[in-house]
């Protein structure tokens, strides 16, 4: 084996290597961000529920006597 094609296997190895770590922190790190992440989704779905019964609660009469006006006109009654 020559000298370039011992050097030229060594750059491609190292290059091999790089590549792996990099592959594995971006995984892990993945990983990590994943499962701190489900704490929030956890929150904003807990509010939003929240939000629309606090919504509903405070504009439900309207809008159950807007429908019923809405459905009297239609059918005449």
């Amino acid at each position: 084996m020559t000298r370039r094609v011992r050097k030229r296997i060594i750059m491609f190895t190292s290059l091999v290597n790089r590549a792996t770590v990099r592959l594995q922190s971006a995984v892990l790190d993945l990983h990590d961000d994943e499962r701190g992440d489900v704490p929030g989704w956890v929150l904003i779905t807990l509010m939003t529920a929240g939000l629309v019964v606090v919504i509903w609660a405070v504009a439900g009469p309207a809008l159950a006597g807007l429908f019923e006006q809405a459905i009297s006109r239609v059918s005449g009654l």
